[in-house]
């Protein structure tokens, strides 16, 4: 009998218990145990915080969002903050004793569900020898490694939908609605939802956009007897000559850029050089909740059952993808070492322009 870890790291998406549900049955069938660590790594810390896993814990959680193991982001256990007696914040590594009790407590293999941020964690517990099997988490679809993430089909439904309320809230005050949707380096959800959702204009991160351009399009709408537009942007979509918009800017302690207020920003630009009524909007989390779509609840299955069989083969180090339209494996070290972008050149960027979209360019 194989006793299975599995545990859920960054944010969450649609399809982490769709993963877990398979999990937990192909695990079943073979006769192994599962155990599930709460919040990342905290099971392998405090006993507490770890779950043994049955068929009736796992009913019907395949339909539900977010994860039944919680999750956090900021868990790195290579350099974890605590406080000293002292009352003071430390950064320690606990990566020694995470490794000590996964083998203390008898297990075979850890299964990491997680995007860039947690497989990284995932790979270099490998290195230092822990069995581990990663699957891909992110609604940002932006993993080199897998054709598609689940989670990133839901979020984009979310933001499709929230696109169709807006045109006839927009089309009734002869507004510009300005859309902020996720997306750090890569303009997947905005471009998909984008032209899903009959947007005027995409702004990704792949390109830095003009405002003149999109002011531009926005006016000539009027030419055509359209007296409103939709504005879709990416959270990490940058104007010409300027930089990301860090939310966070001067917080004291922080050590990472906080997304947000693109949208804005744009709101205020098309406002102040066109003259138009403007209101901008934050999907926000949105993205990341509610029930995963048929396409993400059986791609977060298949992934969940190829990494059972990835255990099972002894394929340790290894990430589950999709490679359309099978499951293949492919090295964690491989997984995390680039982001996939949207290519410029691609069909969907082509339709865009097609149909009239200004990508502010």
């Amino acid at each position: 009998m194989k006793k299975i870890l599995i545990s859920t790291g960054g944010g969450d998406a649609p399809g982490l218990n769709a993963v877990i549900y398979a999990v937990v049955h192909a695990c079943y069938r073979r006769g192994w145990e599962v155990y599930g660590s709460r919040s990342g790594y905290k099971g392998l810390l405090d006993t507490d915080e770890l779950v043994r896993l049955g068929l009736e814990d796992v009913e019907d959680i395949y339909s539900t969002g977010g994860t039944i193991l919680g999750s956090t982001n900021k868990g790195d256990p290579f350099a974890t903050a605590i406080v000293n007696l002292a009352g003071e914040i430390q950064v320690v590594d606990v990566s020694d004793k995470i490794l000590n009790n996964f083998k203390r407590m008898g297990f075979d293999c850890h299964i990491a569900i997680g995007g860039d941020g947690s497989l990284e964690i995932a790979r270099r517990f490998a290195e230092k020898g822990m069995p581990v099997v990663g699957v891909p988490k992110t609604i940002d679809n932006d993993l080199e490694a897998t054709d598609r993430t689940f989670g990133f089909d839901t979020a984009v439904s979310t933001a499709t939908e929230a696109l169709d309320k807006l045109h006839s809230t927009a089309k009734s005050h002869d507004r510009v609605m300005v859309v902020e949707v996720m997306g750090r380096d890569s303009g997947w959800i905005a471009l998909y939802s984008g032209i899903s959702g009959g947007a005027d204009v995409i702004l990704i991160p792949e390109i830095p956009f003009d405002m003149e351009k999109v002011c531009a399009k926005i006016t000539n709408n009027e030419l055509h007897e359209k007296d409103y537009a939709i504005v879709v942007v990416a959270e990490g979509a940058v104007a010409l000559g300027g930089q990301v918009i860090d939310k966070g800017e001067g917080e004291l302690g922080r050590s990472e850029v906080v997304l947000g207020g693109v949208g804005e920003w744009v709101a205020s630009e098309v406002r102040l050089r066109t003259g138009k009524d403007t209101r901008s909007l934050v999907l926000g989390h949105l993205q990341r909740g509610g029930s995963p779509t048929t396409f993400d609840r059986l791609l977060a299955m298949r992934f969940g059952a190829a990494a059972v069989r990835l255990v099972e083969d002894g394929i340790f180090g290894h990430m589950v993808a999709l490679a359309s339209p099978h499951m293949c494996s492919v090295p964690l070290a491989d997984a995390v070492k680039s982001r996939k972008k949207v290519d410029l050149k691609s069909d969907k960027v082509f339709t865009a322009r097609e149909i009239g979209v200004c990508l502010g360019d």
